[in-house]
């Protein structure tokens, strides 16, 4: 069974690999899938790309599963319904979360590093060289203005990085934009895993204000200006380096 997929996500997707590299002949992709929109629509854009490709690769899907007696039930037989290699990882970070987590301190950072590193631990040990997320451009833009605001930073998201275990890191996604993902699940009727399914939920910790307003600012200045994402995706790749306070870049 196959899902009525998006041309252009599926183009866009096809672009980023183009200009980045991120897919090659012989890949193994390891694909982390939380079962939300985003990385609903990566797994089945690969899968659909992997049989257009004119080279192999392969990949496997991993849920991390915190240990909080999850019911990923519904992701494994919406995985085996379309033919999509799956495995789910169990870890201990629900625990582990008591433990360090601090009343009405942020949790968005350590569960992303704490699930990150369980995806770096699943592909090392099954030998997977690459890690693919699906982070969307309304991520990279929504990113961009929150290390500018809150941490003086100009920085986002690359399309690929090697991180210091040397997994490669990479987001085909990063030219969709969010509500393209948002229309193919729609359209799909597929039943996404919400927040609701994060363990700090269950914790008496600060919700994610910040990039709520963010993501507000960002839609406020698309409001205002309508192709304002497409001249912040073309800044992104074209930096004059120069053009800034830090010493080391400016010209001699």
């Amino acid at each position: 069974m196959r899902p009525k997929l998006s041309k252009k996500v599926i183009k866009l997707i096809g672009k980023t690999n183009a200009n980045y590299s991120l897919i090659k002949e012989n890949d193994k992709i390891l694909v982390g899938l939380s079962g939300g929109k985003d990385s609903l629509s990566l797994v089945h854009s690969l899968k659909q790309i992997q049989r257009q490709a004119p080279f192999d690769f392969e990949f496997l899907a991993v849920t991390v599963s915190y240990g909080m007696g999850e019911n990923l039930q519904g992701l494994q037989e919406h995985c085996k319904k379309y033919d999509i290699p799956h495995k789910i990882y169990d870890t201990p970070i629900y625990d582990l979360a008591k433990e360090k987590i601090r009343k009405n301190s942020s949790f968005c950072s350590f569960f992303s590093r704490m699930r990150r590193g369980a995806l770096y631990s699943v592909a090392q040990e099954l030998g997977y060289k690459k890690l693919a997320l699906g982070h969307h451009l309304d991520d990279a833009m929504e990113s961009f203005f929150m290390n500018m605001f809150y941490n003086g930073q100009m920085r986002t998201m690359p399309p690929r990085y090697r991180a210091k275990n040397g997994i490669m890191v990479i987001r085909p996604m990063l030219f969709v934009r969010e509500r393209m993902l948002i229309d193919m699940a729609i359209e799909n009727k597929w039943e996404c895993i919400s927040d609701e399914a994060c363990p700090a939920m269950r914790f008496d910790v600060k919700m994610p204000v910040a990039r709520e307003k963010i993501k507000s600012f960002v839609s406020n200045l698309e409001q205002d200006y309508k192709n304002v994402a497409t001249l912040i995706k073309s800044s992104f790749g074209n930096i004059s380096d120069n053009s800034f306070f830090d010493e080391s870049r400016l010209d001699n």
